[in-house]
């Protein structure tokens, strides 16, 4: 069984395309094309479900349509329709370019001056400039590179140089 811990968010099945099964998959992260994956991992009704791949192709920066085996009808294609997709976080880790910000979704921030844990991270704002990591006790972060002194992507933490004051806030 696939747990949401073992997966990341990356985008979501939109509309059907043609006749014969493909889907469109609006996309916040392309690991999918960066990484050799078989399968990508759908929400069905609570439950996350492996989906092979059968072809894909883009459709601009951010969809492509997506044909996934055993998928052959539009009235099946459109059963999927409205799924969240996410990718194994196993197959990620072996990417050698940095983490794209919505694998980092359930890490730990960790304070680089004391070691104390500062929070989990829940969600991202990546709609200004000023990207923030939402902590799971409301906290906000800023996920500026000049603060983040190292990312494990096995322990799943982040060590972060928390500017004096910043906690306070």
């Amino acid at each position: 069984m696939i747990k949401k811990e073992d997966v990341y968010h990356i985008g979501r099945l939109g509309k059907t395309h043609g006749v014969k099964g493909e889907v469109s998959l609006q996309f916040e992260d392309d690991i999918f094309d960066r990484v050799d994956a078989d399968y990508l991992v759908l929400d069905i009704d609570g439950i996350l479900v492996p989906f092979f791949l059968e072809e894909y192709r883009f459709r601009s920066d951010s969809v492509c349509l997506v044909k996934f085996c055993d998928v052959d009808t539009q009235q099946r294609a459109s059963e999927l329709t409205g799924c969240e997709v996410y990718f194994p976080r196993q197959l990620a880790d072996a990417e050698d370019e940095a983490p794209m910000l919505a694998f980092l979704v359930g890490f730990e921030i960790i304070n680089a001056a004391d070691g104390n844990r500062i929070g989990s991270i829940v969600d991202i704002d990546d709609q200004t400039a000023n990207i923030l990591f939402i902590l799971d006790n409301g906290m906000l972060i800023p996920a500026s590179d000049e603060l983040i002194s190292n990312i494990d992507t096995t322990s799943s933490t982040i060590i972060m140089n928390i500017p004096d004051g910043l906690l306070e806030i």
